[in-house]
C-alpha cells in the first residue's frame, strides 16, 4: 500500500506544486546539498596533516575521518528508502541537511577528536540520506527524454564535487587553516536549508504508518559496514590478516541474510524486485566496474606523481585537474546526448576512452613527462564523466516509479564497497609489486601494476557495455 502511495505522489507532484519550476529548484537544492556531502568526503583528505598535527595524532588514528565517512555514508544509503515513504520529500531533504549542518557546526567548534569525528558521521549519514533522493528525483520527476539529462547534471554532485574537494580542502586549510572549510560548509547548508525552506512545499507523507524495520536495517549496516571496513583495511593489513577476512566474511554473510529478508518481509528496507529487471541488473554491474576502475585513481595518482616522479602536490593536484573540469563540464553534457541519441552510442564512446586511457596510464614510469600523464588522465577522465550519468539513469529508467528509490539506494551502496575494493587492490598492488622488486627492478612496476588494475577493470567496463548496454 505504502509503495502505491508513492507512486501516487510522484505522479502528483509530476503535475501539480508549481509544475516544472518547483521541480527544478527541488532538484538544484538537493543537487546542491548533495555536492557539500560528496565535497565533505574528499576535502578532508587534503587537510588531514593539519588537523593530525592540531589534535597530536598518529596516522592510523587520523585516518578515521575518512574511513568513517566512507563506512556511514555506505551503511545509512538503504535508509533513505524508509525515509521517503515515512516522511514528505521536504522533511526528507530538512533532515538531512539538519544533519550536516550539525556535524559541520561540530567540526567547525570541535575541541578534540572525538567531536570531530562525531561531526564527520552526521555529515556522512546527510549525504546518504540526500543521493539516493536526488537520483529518484531525476527519473520519477523529469519527463521522459529529460531524465538523462536530469541525471547528467546530478553527475556534478557525484563527479565534479569529489574530484575538486582535495583542491580546495588542501587550499582553505592552507589560507586560512581547516576549520575555515567547515564555515564554508556550514554556511552553505545553512543557506540551503532557507532555500529548501521556501522553495519545497509541503506535502503529505506517503505512507505515515510506514514502521523501520529493525532488523533489515541491521544486517544491511553489518552486512555493508562489514564489507567497507574488510576493503578499507585491506591497505594497511595482510589479507590473509583477520582484519580483512573476519569483517569480509560476515559482511558478505550478513549481506546474503539481509537479501534474503528483503525477499520475505512484506515491508522490505530495500525491494529486491529492483533484479526483477534485465535493464537494472546491466546497469548495476556496469556500474560497479566502472567505480572498481577509476576511484582508487585519485589516491595512486598523487602517490605516483610524488613518489616515484618527484614531483610536488601541486603538480598531483595539476594531473588531477582536467578530470575535475571534465566532471563539470561532461556530466551535464553526456547526459542531454543519451536523452538524444540513446545510450549505448554515448556509452560505448565513453567506454572506449576509459579503456584507452587506463591502458595508456600503466605505462607510466618515473622518466614519463607530466605532460603526458596529464593527458592519459584526461583520456581517462573523459570517459568517467561521459558513463556515471548515462549508465545511472538508463539502469532506473526501467524500474517501477515506487521502487526507483530502492534501485538508487541498493546501487550506490554496492558502488561504495566496489570503490573501495578497487582502491585496496590499486594500493596493495604499489606494496607487493614494490615489495618484491624492491632494489633489483624499476621501482615504476609497482604502479604500473596498480594502473593495470585499473586498466583491468575499465575493459571489463567496456566489454560489458558493447554487450549488454543497448
Amino acid at each position: 500500500m505504502g509503495r502505491e502511495r508513492i507512486r501516487d505522489r510522484q505522479n502528483d507532484d509530476g503535475q501539480s506544486g508549481g509544475g516544472r519550476a518547483a521541480v527544478y529548484a527541488l532538484f538544484a537544492i538537493v543537487v546542491l546539498a548533495s555536492a557539500m556531502g560528496n565535497l565533505s568526503q574528499t576535502a578532508v583528505n587534503a587537510m588531514l596533516g593539519d588537523i593530525m598535527g592540531e589534535f597530536g595524532l598518529d596516522v592510523d588514528l587520523g585516518q578515521w575521518l575518512t574511513t568513517s565517512y566512507m563506512l556511514v555514508l555506505g551503511v545509512t544509503v538503504p535508509v533513505a528508502t524508509f525515509l521517503s515513504r515515512r516522511f514528505s520529500v521536504r522533511q526528507h531533504v530538512l533532515i538531512a541537511m539538519t544533519f550536516f549542518l550539525v556535524g559541520a557546526v561540530a567540526d567547525l567548534c570541535a575541541p578534540n577528536f572525538g567531536v570531530l569525528l562525531v561531526g564527520r558521521v552526521l555529515q556522512a549519514a546527510s549525504a546518504g540520506m540526500l543521493m539516493p533522493l536526488m537520483q529518484t528525483i531525476a527519473m520519477t520527476r523529469f519527463p521522459c527524454g529529460r531524465q538523462a539529462t536530469a541525471m547528467g547534471i546530478a553527475g556534478i554532485a557525484m563527479g565534479f564535487a569529489p574530484n575538486i574537494g582535495p583542491t580546495i580542502g588542501g587550499a582553505m586549510s592552507f589560507s586560512f587553516g581547516w576549520r575555515s572549510f567547515f564555515v564554508l560548509l556550514a554556511a552553505t547548508m545553512a543557506m540551503l536549508a532557507v532555500a529548501a525552506v521556501l522553495a519545497i512545499r509541503p506535502s503529505d507523507a506517503p505512507d505515515r504508518d510506514a514502521r523501520l524495520d529493525v532488523r533489515s536495517l541491521s544486517l544491511s549496516t553489518l552486512g555493508f559496514g562489514g564489507l567497507l571496513l574488510a576493503f578499507s583495511e585491506a591497505s594497511s593489513f595482510s589479507v590473509t590478516s583477520p582484519f580483512v577476512w573476519a569483517p569480509l566474511a560476515l559482511g558478505a554473510l550478513f549481506l546474503a541474510l539481509f537479501v534474503r529478508r528483503q525477499k520475505r518481509v512484506s515491508e522490505p528496507l530495500v525491494s529486491m524486485e529492483i533484479f526483477t529487471s534485465r535493464q537494472y541488473r546491466a546497469g548495476f554491474i556496469a556500474q560497479n566496474l566502472l567505480n572498481a576502475s577509476f576511484m582508487g585513481v585519485t589516491l595512486v595518482v598523487p602517490l605516483y606523481v610524488e613518489g616515484l616522479c618527484g614531483g610536488s602536490a601541486l603538480d598531483a593536484g595539476v594531473v588531477l585537474l582536467p578530470g575535475t573540469v571534465a566532471a563539470f563540464l561532461l556530466n551535464p553534457l553526456a547526459g542531454v546526448l543519451t536523452d538524444r541519441v540513446g545510450v549505448r552510442p554515448v556509452a560505448l564512446v565513453s567506454g572506449a576512452f576509459l579503456a584507452t586511457g587506463a591502458v595508456l596510464m600503466s605505462f607510466l614510469d618515473a622518466d614519463t613527462p607530466l605532460l603526458v600523464t596529464t593527458l592519459f588522465q584526461a583520456v581517462r577522465a573523459v570517459g568517467v564523466s561521459g558513463l556515471v550519468g548515462p549508465l545511472t539513469s538508463w539502469s532506473l529508467a526501467r524500474l517501477p516509479g515506487p521502487v526507483v528509490a530502492d534501485g538508487s539506494s541498493f546501487c550506490i551502496a554496492v558502488r561504495q564497497a566496489c570503490a573501495s575494493l578497487g582502491t585496496s587492490a590499486m594500493v596493495l598492488a604499489i606494496a607487493a609489486v614494490g615489495a618484491s622488486s624492491a632494489g633489483v627492478a624499476d621501482p615504476a612496476l609497482a604502479y604500473q601494476a596498480a594502473f593495470g588494475f585499473s586498466a583491468v577493470m575499465a575493459l571489463a567496463t567496456l566489454a560489458f557495455i558493447a554487450v549488454k548496454v543497448r
